[in-house]
């Protein structure tokens, strides 16, 4: 009697634990739904469409992305679409590997040199004070620093060091790996630190216990501990590189190509079906590295 009266009431109460996470859930579904899954329908349906010079026209139509790899079966020159690709796979890899290294290191320290965890806060929102800007302030800082007339290259020639003005510091591929490690280095501190505040510092005693050198501590205990958070880290560097088209755009002078440069050009000539098939073909590529990334780890642990 017992048993059957509160299996209907343990029931309705297990319906309502279920019908209160389904509400509670709802808004940002909502918000999901609206503002990421509604606009990539659209944007790949428009990769589809035809266009004139005046208007689009809904017309299924898939030359666009036989227009992008036009020339490409070329194989004794490389074609417009894989050098583009080849410029932005590079500039995501040299960003990925120098803010890897200072993020490794400054997370490193942080989490295992600052005893006082007062003071730790205190370095760590110091490391968060050029973020307090706007990018495009903290970019074109860079300008009159490494231009022709700019401060390092007065400072260097006032003590004789060149007697001409550097000019790749600017307008050049050094000077946009520079800005974009500089904007997004913090995407890699905060999650390697995360990762290594929860690293049982027992396991480090453990290790210099068995006679482990510093660097076989480093390398066997906390880089693998700090994996998940290298991985999160890598994904927003990587995916914010690769889809940049602003800080090419400035710090390299409007002359070095990259795929969100292309997607922006397309775009500001009304080029809207074309400037689609170009980002539907980056973001298949995007997704192919965040989920062969996230084959390494399992992100959800950390999240």
């Amino acid at each position: 009697m017992n048993t059957s009266a509160a299996s209907p009431a343990s029931a309705a109460v297990v319906t309502g634990r279920n019908l209160a996470a389904w509400w509670q859930a709802m808004p940002l579904t909502l918000v999901f739904v609206l503002f990421f899954l509604v606009p990539l329908v659209l944007i790949g349906m428009v990769s589809f469409w035809d266009f004139n010079e005046y208007e689009l026209l809904p017309a299924f139509t898939g030359k666009h992305y036989l227009a992008i790899f036009d020339g490409c079966s070329n194989t004794t020159d490389m074609c417009v679409t894989f050098k583009t690709y080849l410029s932005t796979f590079k500039f995501s890899f040299l960003v990925w590997l120098i803010t890897l290294v200072i993020g490794f290191t400054v997370s490193y320290f942080l989490a295992f040199y600052v005893r006082s965890s007062g003071v730790q806060t205190m370095l760590f929102v110091l490391c968060t004070i050029p973020f307090w800007t706007s990018n495009v302030i903290r970019m074109i800082s860079w300008v009159p620093l490494l231009g022709r007339n700019g401060l390092v290259n007065q400072s260097l020639i006032s003590a004789r060091l060149i007697d001409t003005p550097i000019e790749w510091l600017l307008f050049s591929d050094f000077s946009v790996v520079l800005a974009f490690v500089h904007l997004y280095t913090m995407f890699m501190i905060v999650p390697i630190f995360n990762s290594m505040m929860r690293i049982d510092r027992s396991l480090i005693e453990a290790a210099n216990d068995s006679g482990a050198s510093a660097w076989q501590t480093l390398w066997n205990v906390i880089v693998p501990l700090s994996r998940t958070g290298i991985i999160i880290g890598s994904i927003f560097v990587i995916t914010i590189v690769m889809g940049d088209f602003v800080t090419i755009g400035v710090m390299g002078g409007q002359q070095i190509a990259s795929v969100g440069k292309i997607i922006q050009v397309q775009t500001s000539y009304l080029q809207f079906p074309l400037a689609a098939a170009n980002a539907v073909i980056l973001l298949s590529i995007v997704l192919m590295i965040i989920w062969a990334l996230t084959r390494l780890v399992d992100i959800r642990k950390e999240l």
